[in-house]
């Protein structure tokens, strides 16, 4: 499963999420959750926690969601070229893996206070059972349970934790998406159709905002029309409103080039800048360049 960008997402909404995360590591003192590339060797950290007005060390966070052989000199690096441009500050990284089997194994001399490692597929189930009312953990529940029919169960009355938590509302909106994000890369070879009938089951239509913005409206409109072709373009229609209103919370206003190279954009190549939003840093790096002034303006 792509959970790289839900991951990072996740781990956006605070401290408690690197918590949950880490296996109980806890940040003391107000920290801010960020990316950043470092100028001159484009080395991109993809989550870093740095303190707030004070001392504690910074903390750079990597997940690993397949193996990778370079994974620790990977995180190393980064470790390194942070501390040479930041040399008053202490610097942790913390190592995330998707299940135990993808370490490769620590380098010799690279362990504990420098580097942690955290094998979710042990620490989450472990979570579940301890804190089966935490929304940090009900938003990462298909990430837990295995069998499709237990998450069927179970995913009704994690959406409702999420839903009556006592964090603030742009954290219950994340760990909402990052649920729903979660379910639908459970079912990769579903259909639009399929996951429209699966949904209810798993969570109510009514309340799915990804589906409601990605998939409904363009189902919608192409219900309307009666014939094949008609009920294609409506889809895709629907699909490319959806996909504009998601870059516009992500990046602003939308520039003419890029609204009209999404209405002119065929359902594949729509369904593959979904995929990335969360990956692309701007406009450009998902929807590719802007054209050329006198340049013919085709999608």
């Amino acid at each position: 499963m792509k959970t790289d960008p839900s991951i990072y997402e996740y781990l956006s909404t605070g401290a408690e999420a690197f918590r949950i995360l880490s296996g109980g590591v806890t940040l003391s003192g107000s920290y801010r959750f960020v990316s950043l590339t470092l100028k001159g060797i484009e080395r991109r950290l993809d989550g870093i926690y740095e303190p707030d007005d004070h001392d504690g060390p910074v903390q750079i966070v990597e997940f690993q969601a397949q193996p990778v052989a370079g994974a620790w000199y990977n995180l190393l690096t980064k470790l390194g070229l942070y501390g040479e441009a930041h040399p008053g500050r202490a610097v942790r990284g913390m190592l995330i893996f998707l299940r135990a089997g993808d370490d490769p194994g620590l380098p010799p001399g690279a362990g504990p206070p420098l580097c942690s490692v955290a094998y979710l597929d042990e620490i989450l189930p472990a979570w579940l059972e301890r804190e089966p009312d935490n929304p940090y953990v009900a938003a990462l529940v298909p990430l837990i349970i295995p069998r499709t029919e237990d998450l069927r169960v179970r995913t009704p009355a994690a959406w409702q934790v999420i839903r009556t938590a006592a964090v603030a509302p742009p954290v219950r909106a994340t760990l909402e998406r990052i649920l729903e994000f979660l379910l639908m890369e459970r079912f990769p070879l579903l259909t639009n159709e399929e996951l429209r009938s699966m949904l209810p089951v798993l969570v109510p239509l009514e309340q799915t905002r990804a589906y409601q913005e990605i998939f409904a409206k363009g189902e919608a409109a192409g219900k309307a029309d009666g014939e094949a072709k008609g009920k294609a373009e409506g889809e895709a229609k629907g699909k490319a409103d959806g996909l504009k209103r998601q870059l516009k919370r992500r990046f602003g206003a939308l520039p003419r080039w890029a609204v009209l190279r999404l209405d002119g954009a065929a359902m594949d190549q729509l369904d593959g800048w979904l995929e990335g939003i969360f990956e692309a840093q701007s406009l450009e790096d998902l929807l590719g360049p802007r054209p050329r002034r006198g340049a013919p303006k085709v999608p």
